[in-house]
């Protein structure tokens, strides 16, 4: 899956890798979260640039406040599913990114991952999206990243992986004037086994609020160690004869 992710290259690399007309200027960020606006590119009579909210909404939710948050799209049915079904045929995407987080459990401790291209490069990740209108008339642009399951060595740290498009397929992925899905299924599966690689990360990406460059970096041993989990202190009250249960035990 993909729950958090990081997008650095600067904005003319991504807009040339892409293609888009529009010559948004924005920051890196290390902690794109869910319900965050973040940069998709879409084909309308062209490449463009859009800011949408990372959770979609489908346009036949009445109340989204009481509606699941859903920030992936399984590739093995998302042709079916009702909230994706439509936009997958018509309302494809790509979510430009440098890479994603997993946390994997090992020994009884939850620890982070950062995950990218070996090669360094950015990547494109597949996408849907809907335009959810409101009461009032108010539109919200939503997506969701389309996901698959991973490669044998991706599998270590988590069984589901975000959908990558090469940059030759963009424009195949993108191409929706005839409305269906069959001719990209092939396209919506994970990266080939050794394509990505990762490392073991601090645990401050855990939260929203901490987007710095830091995030990304290897963990020391130093860090690991100060993160550890401490052991809970054994209580030290005392015993009362009345905390023993006697087997009878009591109304009061």
């Amino acid at each position: 899956m993909c729950g958090r992710f990081v997008i650095t290259s600067s904005p003319q690399a991504l807009r040339q890798l892409f293609g888009y007309f529009e010559q948004p200027n924005f920051p890196s960020r290390f902690n794109v979260a869910p319900t965050q606006p973040i940069p998709v590119v879409l084909n309308h009579d062209g490449r463009h640039f859009r800011l949408m909210r990372w959770g979609l909404w489908p346009a036949w939710v009445k109340d989204p406040r009481k509606f699941t948050l859903l920030i992936n799209a399984r590739a093995e049915t998302i042709k079916e599913k009702p909230a994706f079904k439509n936009a997958i045929r018509r309302r494809r995407c790509l979510i430009p990114a440098d890479g994603y987080y997993e946390w994997h459990t090992s020994d009884g401790i939850k620890r982070p991952y950062f995950i990218h291209r070996r090669d360094g490069r950015p990547i494109g990740f597949a996408a849907v999206a809907e335009t959810w209108v409101g009461p009032n008339g108010e539109e919200v642009d939503t997506v969701a990243i389309v996901t698959a399951p991973a490669s044998a060595d991706l599998a270590v740290l988590h069984p589901r992986v975000p959908v990558t498009i090469a940059p030759g397929d963009f424009e195949f992925w993108l191409d929706c004037r005839s409305d269906e899905a069959d001719s990209v299924t092939p396209l919506m599966k994970g990266p080939e086994e050794g394509e990505f690689a990762w490392h073991e990360i601090s645990t401050r990406v855990n939260h929203v609020d901490n987007d710095d460059a830091q995030l990304i970096l290897p963990i020391t041993d130093e860090q690991r160690e100060a993160e550890r989990p401490k052991p809970k202190k054994a209580s030290s009250r005392k015993t009362a004869a009345s905390d023993i249960d006697d087997g009878q035990g009591s109304l009061f």
